[in-house]
């Protein structure tokens, strides 16, 4: 190909990246319209049971040393008839874990609840093998489900239960808190993220009558539900996902509870989220290859299938982003088009509006419905929340790759260690997340940005600088906090500046 025709298929290739990540970025202002129109459709129960149905909570954990105490505190904690209540501890941890678990089971039918604890040695389909273990003794008509890092409040069973008065309802979620929120400036931009999904998303999602997943954890299911879609099945890393689709394909209905609120632990480290994000990201487009094609070929309205399709390939966003990073230093020297004046109108102004802007709006409004009194207190944080997600892209687009190359990889737990105030300490703690050479690449591209801030400089370009900086500031961070807890000098310090931040 010779160099006019090289330029042209560059200057093409970086329109078309920059013209679908506007797509994704236009999304974000669809998702606002439908929260807003059904912002008071607030779901209520079609009725209430006489007598209550009995309850199985399934408790899945893996080498939860620092939580599984909390966990089974909180479940003996539930409102609910004792007799009409079933625990299981799910346990397929390697580690002290296990003692902590039996010995909590035991002080558990001490004081009259119906546990058990089911451990294996094979972790056959990982999280979802366990529970579709659990499914073989399980006694309960419906089946709560609660991560090892969750807190139920005792109000969840009776606050939920009455919805499924309604026989076509097969799961509905609460929503997730955050327990750890304001622990360091990395756990409120997570939960400033998990907002926006939940807040925004699930509710805008589960209002208007198109697909919503289950969350994986602070959700209660039919079991009938569960049985009738497939089961859990272990050929993607998010059988919550995967689940919930097959599921809402046979119609069962699902429901979101924006106002009921299940406390979680973020992860406090770097490489913690890292991991947690990488498995998400990875699993969702697994799901997507499997699903994508079964949502088209069915009955479903075709806005429903429009709505399931960005939301199933919606991390494909994070490829396009690596795409971007490497063809934004390119583009415009291999066309007169993206020359001068052009280069704000084809691209600073297009990622303003639909991807900076429709990003920041769609934060600020979660923030907003979330808190109406401290919402404010949030916005500082939004350059901070935008660098972080394209500090991730690299990681994310990683995990798009393996999704779509079949790559295999385990079910990666996200180490957590009982963090609830700021004054903690993780560093000390026994987990910690696979070491990676993402970071160095991460870094590169932070030198990279940070001579394509200069060269933007240096030829007036002040229109690009704020973008660029956003670029060059998220993998500086990103890959800076992960090398760094590999460094035994500065692992006490970063966790001392997580306290303060």
């Amino acid at each position: 190909m010779h160099a006019g025709s090289g330029a042209i298929f560059l200057a093409i290739s970086y329109l078309l990246v920059v013209g679908v990540l506007a797509l994704y970025g236009f999304h974000r202002y669809c998702i606002l319209f439908l929260y807003l129109k059904h912002r008071k459709d607030i779901p209520v129960p079609q009725g209430r049971f006489e007598t209550l149905p009995k309850v199985t909570v399934q408790l899945p954990v893996f080498n939860e040393l620092y939580v599984v105490e909390r966990l089974l505190n909180a479940v003996a904690a539930l409102d609910y008839p004792r007799d009409l209540l079933q625990i299981q501890v799910l346990d397929d941890s390697t580690d002290e874990t296990c003692l902590l678990a039996e010995t909590g089971v035991k002080q558990l039918r001490e004081q009259g609840f119906n546990v058990q604890y089911i451990h294996r040695t094979d972790r056959t389909g990982f999280k979802a093998g366990a529970l579709e273990n659990g499914l073989q003794t399980c006694d309960g008509e419906f089946i709560l489900i609660l991560d090892a890092d969750f807190v139920p409040k005792p109000n969840l069973l009776r606050d939920t239960i009455h919805y499924f008065t309604n026989p076509k309802v097969g799961m509905v979620q609460s929503r997730w808190g955050h327990i750890n929120r304001d622990y360091s400036m990395l756990t409120r931009i997570q939960a400033m993220f998990l907002d926006g999904h939940l807040v925004l998303e699930q509710t805008a999602r589960s209002r208007a009558g198109r697909f919503i997943n289950f969350n994986g954890t602070g959700g209660l299911w039919r079991r009938s539900c569960i049985v009738a879609s497939g089961g859990w099945q272990h050929d993607t890393l998010t059988e919550d996902l995967d689940l919930s689709y097959r599921a809402q394909l046979g119609g069962w209905k699902f429901l979101f509870l924006k106002d009921l609120v299940t406390p979680a632990e973020l992860p406090v480290d770097m490489n913690g989220f890292r991991s947690q994000q990488h498995r998400w990201t990875k699993g969702s487009i697994q799901t997507c290859k499997k699903i994508l094609g079964t949502v088209w070929r069915s009955q479903l309205p075709l806005l429903v299938k429009v709505e399931a399709t960005v939301h199933l390939t919606s991390n494909f966003a994070y490829l396009l982003l690596v795409f971007l990073c490497i063809l934004l230093q390119e583009a415009p020297k291999c066309s007169d088009l993206l020359a001068g004046p052009w280069r704000a109108v084809l691209f600073d102004i297009p990622v303003f509006l639909f991807a900076c802007l429709s990003a920041v709006i769609f934060y600020a409004v979660a923030q907003r419905e979330n808190n109406p009194k401290r919402w404010m207190r949030e916005l500082p944080y939004m350059p901070l929340l935008l660098a972080l997600g394209i500090g991730m892209s690299i990681s994310n687009a990683k995990a798009v790759l393996e999704a779509v190359f079949n790559h295999e990889s385990e079910f990666t737990r996200t180490p957590k260690y009982g963090i609830e105030r700021k004054k903690q300490r993780w560093s000390p703690k026994k987990y910690r997340a696979l070491k990676s050479a993402l970071p160095f690449v991460e870094l590169g591209f932070a030198i990279y940005f940070t001579y394509f801030m200069v060269s933007a400089a240096l030829e007036g370009q002040w229109f690009s600088l704020p973008f660029l900086a956003l670029f060059q500031g998220g993998f500086s961070y990103v890959a800076w906090t992960s090398i760094s807890q590999w460094l035994p000098r500065w692992e006490t310090r970063t966790a001392d500046e997580a306290v303060t931040a």
